[in-house]
């Protein structure tokens, strides 16, 4: 039987060493699957209103290329588990909103199993203003205090999250909001020795239900708010929250959207930016400092998920049109793939 190419076949750091000077180790893209734009224009054009006359630039044979590079990806992940942190500058750009719920409503529709996460902090900031609550932050995290964690729930588990099921549903998907709170999904401990209010910090997760959905077909989205098993809400960062619900769902992939490129060398260099990337090679790269900021808890989530079965995890740029279809469907992808071992 032909082995079927997978997405996370890419050229890794440590194999692009041999062949490539310092600067040039993290732009190395795999010789077997040459750069075609025609796939990446046709894909990124598919939702935007200008469409049909995109299109109409490419030949017939163009198009069925499309479905012909997609098509193993399609059979290897078809009724696999993906999970998607939503979250950054593509939550506050409905055009691009409209294209990731568009690409999460084509997932299921051919089999796969999308599960989001979502967070929201900028809608959070926006109701606090307008309810005069000050937005407060302590070493990177939101301090949140009882008024402030009332605005959090109702902000992520209600507006956000219904937002999110209508524009699901309205793209033809079927979708069923929860927060962490519901069934106990996510369990969470206040981390009360930062002295930053009901922040949480996840201790569990209860995958049951969500199983549930996903075997029924339904597109779970679930806010990033836990319960601490006593009944109080608790704010939790959206990316370990995906992190942990990829891992107890055994997930094939775990995908964070974000609002840079991935993993860069360079931070202010897209054009560094590594394509595959082990655990060793990460941890390496935050020994030298090049992997820093606020890419350390990402990648940091990502090496949990994969120490606890998920099979591959990426990062990728939210910012970009339909960025989910071409990190999973195109040989090239988009993002930085993150895996355990070399493949």
């Amino acid at each position: 039987m032909a082995m079927v190419p997978c997405p996370s076949q890419r050229l890794s750091l440590s194999s692009s060493i041999k062949s490539a000077a310092p600067h040039q180790i993290c732009v190395s893209r795999p010789s077997r699957a040459p750069r075609r734009p025609a796939h990446l224009a046709v894909t990124a054009a598919a939702a935007a209103p200008q469409a049909s006359k995109a299109l109409d630039r490419f030949s017939a044979f163009d198009r069925v290329s499309v479905l012909s590079e997609a098509l193993p990806y399609l059979q290897r992940f078809r009724g696999k588990t993906i999970v998607i942190k939503y979250g950054g500058a593509a939550m506050k750009d409905e055009s691009l909103k409209a294209r990731v719920v568009s690409d999460l409503v084509l997932l299921s529709c051919v089999g796969i199993h999308p599960v989001m996460v979502h967070g929201g902090g900028p809608e959070i900031n926006s109701w606090l203003n307008k309810l005069g609550i000050e937005a407060q932050f302590k070493n990177g995290l939101r301090v949140t205090d009882a008024a402030t964690m009332d605005v959090v729930e109702m902000v992520l588990g209600g507006r956000v999250n219904k937002s999110l099921v209508s524009l699901i549903q309205q793209s033809g998907g079927a979708a069923v909001g929860l927060c962490g709170k519901d069934s106990d999904i996510i369990r969470a401990r206040q981390m009360v020795e930062k002295d930053i209010g009901f922040v949480g910090e996840v201790t569990s997760v209860n995958p049951s239900l969500l199983q549930t959905l996903v075997a029924d077909g339904y597109i779970p989205v679930v806010a990033s708010v836990a319960s601490d098993g006593k009944g109080q809400g608790l704010n939790v960062n959206a990316d370990t929250a995906a992190g942990e619900i990829a891992a107890s769902l055994r997930a094939e992939k775990l995908i964070l959207m974000t609002d840079v490129p991935g993993v860069m060398r360079d931070k202010d260099d897209p054009s560094t930016k590594f394509a595959a990337l082990t655990i060793r090679e990460c941890k390496e790269l935050e020994d030298q400092g090049i992997i820093a900021g606020g890419m350390i808890p990402k990648v940091d989530c990502c090496i949990r998920s994969l120490s606890q079965g998920v099979s591959a995890t990426h990062i990728i740029d939210g910012r970009q049109p339909h960025s989910l279809l071409m990190e999973l469907l195109t040989d090239e992808g988009i993002g930085t793939m993150i895996c355990e071992r070399p493949l």
